[in-house]
């Protein structure tokens, strides 16, 4: 069956309603931030107290399949050795020296709550982000451990709150809960479902990839993390090969992309085969490497024909730039899903 994308869905209220609780959701995610971090800050306190009693850890264990998030953040800044452990164990060396953090925003998987109660056995510091009344907040219980209690199931929101934490034992860096948040809420009011197409970067990107198969890149850790999460979002809306990695990995996908012929017909297609689009995710990352990178990307691109898109943000903080690239993608995969019909 044949699939078609129809940009007026984007303006119709009809459509809209149809997609609004997924729409509101995105919406929220400031105020997710704002009930998660509040919620914790006795809790939050509580750990930062215990944590500056002690001595500086000897390291950091990112534990649980969450872990990730954790580690794009923390790997460049952490001022300990840091290790993000996705298992359902820890490392062999772990103990009474290590702080270890976990992220589990539903708190049910069962591998995290057996790393939970590894390191509680052991002795570590425990500080794990998770709703108490969970399985893995019950694994949690222990002298050393401190549960900051979660509701929203948001692992932004939740991995907000815990750096939160780290960022006041100077573990991690700046991230104002409130930057973060406001960042969201902008994401939200320039993206939102009640704002013209021509006027929303959202709906304008959903048009742009509604006829290609997306390659997004960003070149920072951060950005690169947000870009695997757009990726996964086109893919899960439009059935299609989204791909984001390093350049290494795209230009080669740039560079076999057929020159576009300025007299080829626009309507006829390329024999159904849909052309990619780079996609840049740019958090304003100055590095020389980064800059190098995405110089290569764009100038391959533009030699094949290949349209380019850049998401950019002014977003204070790297953790705030995160959450409004990752927003603004996401909203934009959920356009891309309203405006794609079958016959």
């Amino acid at each position: 069956m044949a699939t078609w994308f129809d940009e007026s869905r984007l303006d119709d209220e009809t459509a809209l309603g149809a997609a609004d609780l997924r729409l509101r959701t995105l919406a929220e995610s400031g105020a997710r931030v704002r009930r998660e971090v509040g919620a914790a800050a006795e809790a939050i306190e509580e750990a930062v107290s215990r944590s500056l009693s002690e001595a500086r850890p000897r390291a950091v264990i990112a534990a649980g399949p969450d872990s990730r998030l954790l580690r794009a953040v923390l790997e460049p800044w952490c001022p300990v050795p840091f290790v993000a452990w996705p298992g359902p164990a820890l490392p062999g060396w772990a103990g009474s020296l290590d702080l270890v953090v976990v992220l589990a925003p539903e708190g049910s998987d069962s591998g995290t709550a057996s790393a939970v109660a590894e390191a509680v056995r052991r002795g570590c510091q425990v500080v794990v982000a998770c709703p108490p009344t969970s399985l893995v907040g019950e694994h949690a219980a222990g002298r050393w451990s401190t549960i900051l209690p979660t509701a929203t199931a948001d692992q932004l929101a939740t991995a907000v709150a815990m750096l939160t934490f780290l960022d006041r034992v100077s573990l991690g860096p700046a991230a104002d809960p409130e930057q973060v948040a406001t960042a969201l809420d902008e994401v939200a009011t320039s993206c939102s479902p009640h704002r013209d197409i021509a006027v929303n970067p959202a709906k304008v990107l959903a048009i742009a990839l509604a006829d290609a198969n997306p390659l997004v890149w960003g070149g920072s850790v951060l950005a690169a993390r947000a870009a695997r999460r757009v990726a996964e979002s086109i893919r899960r809306v439009s059935g299609r090969t989204a791909l984001a990695g390093d350049a290494e990995h795209l230009l080669p996908v740039l560079e076999a992309a057929r020159p576009r012929d300025v007299f080829d017909d626009p309507f006829a297609g390329e024999g159904g085969e849909l052309r990619p689009t780079l996609l840049v995710l740019d958090d304003g990352a100055e590095d020389p490497v980064v800059r190098e990178q995405r110089g290569r990307l764009q100038a391959t691109a533009t030699s094949r024909g290949v349209r380019v898109e850049t998401v950019t943000t002014e977003a204070p903080s790297e953790v705030a730039r995160y959450a409004s690239l990752l927003l603004t993608g996401t909203y934009a995969s959920e356009y891309l899903r309203l405006g794609l019909v079958e016959d």
